[in-house]
């Protein structure tokens, strides 16, 4: 799976066009922050206007003062409440349109990715990392555009009173400054750590209770705590040292923050007892120094929290710059409905590309042949089947249906013709009605109970409460894996492929539960092209052809009685299957 690095200052600026698409609520959102900064010089005005006659208790001016600062509050409140509203709105668009792409990305990746990736941190990426992206959209748009225009705004009101105060309060600005880069560099630094480590451990938590079954039979459970315990101390530390490092940043630019403070306090009696500046002048500018306090808090509070949605862009874009090993050409065609011959040409294929499954394979499938594949466990059987669809790409040859490439036609054209029934349903959280037509937004009732009595499934469905509207748990796990199987054939009905693949379809069922699987799947093969996988033999005797395959190559082709005739390979597994099953 390609992947392509960004460049390391990249982060939210990868994010600009998800917010630039949200320019007409961040512009209606300014004009609610206009209103919100514009108050904060004129209150530092009135603020001196007001001690000025305070001192004099002139008590009328400043209960006009009073009623004048309120109505301006008041229409300071409507700018935040514009603000505060429609940035989250902007911020919340950004995060559920930057989850859905990641989501549908996902989707377009090939299945070796999937093979390699862990499950629980895809999921924390998908959710708790998108989260962390939408908090920093808001962070900045909400906190730091706000913020950074009242510093400006306040500081321009500072300089017109008295620039050489506004001076001296500049000086130690670019320590703090400093000492926020560096704060926020280190807080990266640890949340990468501790969102990796927080993703282990919710990988590891999706694999235990997904093999809870098995836990329980070994009585693991000790085991399984200790691991997690293990994995859940590593997440602490990391934390532990993020709010470490806040717990000293917050004290230091406070201790400087109170110094500028104090030296402006002995530079304002200064320029008082020079006559540069009136009581009321060094009041309004007192009020307009403490008013930073606000934005400079938020800059220093939040610049840790932005750093640590940085690493969740980052791990958010490392999905995004991922790219499918299986490609659509851009001048791919739809593939027309098709009869079902497939063909093999010359194919080679390996999971590694120096670890060859299938070597120099060839094959023909004519419409409606039933073709079984047998070999040992490993000799590319199921891999063979997976070419067809396109789950992987061969590394040299041809694989065409009806003499078109199947390389050259979109995925969803190629995929809609064929259809798969595993060995190990899949099946999803929803209604009975909703799994048999799985993919299609809208289906037809009728049809998905027409599928549903070909595969045998009538029956059981009908026996429950709420028939095919029942809902059904996580993977299935209410029904038996004859009902799941049975299902799964429905499905494949309903979906109506030209093209079949049963891979290893009854293995894993009783006497009972095979005998009626088998007579759904003998009804779904009818008048298809169906490529069977069965270690059982007895399952694939009616077969029109037999391919034995062995180390990634087809060593014998024929009939059941064909290939016992040639007492080869084929005789020998059938002989030791038959030696088995008289055993037991």
């Amino acid at each position: 799976m390609a992947s392509t690095r960004r460049p390391e200052g990249s982060r939210f600026w990868i994010l600009v066009p998800y917010v630039r698409e949200q320019w007409r609520t961040i512009l209606q959102a300014l004009i609610g922050t206009v209103l919100f900064v514009a108050y904060w010089p004129i209150l530092a005005w009135l603020a001196g206007k007001m001690l000025a006659q305070l001192s004099a208790g002139n008590v009328g001016a400043v209960a006009r003062l009073i009623v004048i600062t309120m109505a301006g509050f008041a229409v300071q409140k409507l700018g935040q409440y514009i603000q505060d509203a429609l940035m989250s709105k902007a911020a919340l668009e950004v995060a559920f349109k930057v989850r859905k792409d990641v989501y549908a990305h996902l989707h377009r990746l090939s299945l070796a990715y999937f093979e390699r990736s862990q499950t629980g941190d895809l999921s924390y990426r998908l959710t708790e990392d998108v989260d962390r992206v939408g908090e920093g959209v808001l962070k900045l748009l909400h906190d730091f555009v706000p913020s950074f225009l009242q510093l400006v705004v306040v500081v321009a009101y500072m300089v017109y009173l008295n620039w050489q105060l506004t001076l001296t309060a500049m000086v130690l600005i670019p320590l703090l400054a400093v000492l926020a880069g560096w704060f926020g560099n280190q807080m990266l630094r640890f949340s990468r750590r501790s969102q990796n480590l927080v993703s282990d451990l919710s990988s590891l938590v999706t694999e235990v209770f997904s093999g809870i079954r098995l836990v329980r039979a070994f009585a693991a459970e000790d085991y399984e705590v200790e691991r997690f315990t293990q994995e859940a101390e590593r997440n602490r530390q990391a934390k532990y040292r993020a709010a470490w490092l806040q717990a000293v940043q917050y004290p230091v630019v406070g201790f400087l923050y109170a110094l500028v403070v104090m030296m402006i306090l002995l530079m304002g009696t200064w320029q008082i007892s020079q006559g540069n500046l009136t009581g009321a002048s060094f009041g309004s500018y007192v009020a307009a120094a403490l008013m930073l306090i606000d934005p400079v808090n938020h800059f220093i509070h939040n610049y840790g929290e932005f750093k640590q949605g940085e690493a969740s862009v980052d791990r958010i874009m490392e999905l995004l710059d991922l790219e499918p090993a299986v490609k659509e050409l851009p001048q791919a065609i739809a593939l027309p409905p098709v009869t079902g011959r497939v063909e093999f040409r010359d194919v080679t294929f390996g999971y590694e590309p120096t670890q060859p499954v299938l070597r120099n394979l060839d094959l023909l499938a004519l419409p409606g042949e039933k073709i079984a594949l047998v070999g040992a466990s490993g000799a590319g059987k199921s891999t063979l089947v997976n070419l067809i669809p396109r789950f992987y790409d061969p590394q040299g040859g041809q694989i065409l249906i009806d003499h078109v490439d199947i390389s050259t036609v979109t995925l969803r054209s190629l995929r809609q013709q064929i259809g798969l029934v595993p060995q190990e349903t899949t099946l999803f959280s929803g209604t009975i009605a909703q799994n048999i037509a799985f993919g299609q937004k809208e289906f037809d009732l009728q049809a998905v109970e027409a599928a549903a009595r070909i595969a045998n499934a009538h029956g059981f469905i009908s026996q429950f409460s709420q028939g095919y509207f029942t809902w059904m748990g996580e993977r299935g796990v209410n029904l038996s894996g004859g009902q799941r199987q049975r299902v799964a054939i429905a499905r494949a009905v309903l979906l109506n492929p030209r093209i079949l693949i049963l891979d290893e379809a009854t293995s894993a069922l009783d006497a009972e539960s095979e005998a009626l699987v088998q007579e759904a799947l003998e009804r779904l093969m009818a008048d298809r092209t169906v490529f069977i996988i069965a270690h059982r033999l007895a399952t694939v005797r009616r077969a029109d052809r037999i391919l034995v395959v062995e180390k990634g190559q087809i060593i014998e082709s024929g009939t059941h009685s064909e290939l016992l005739a040639q007492r080869s390979r084929y005789a020998q597994f059938y002989a030791q299957q038959f030696e088995l099953e008289t055993q037991t």
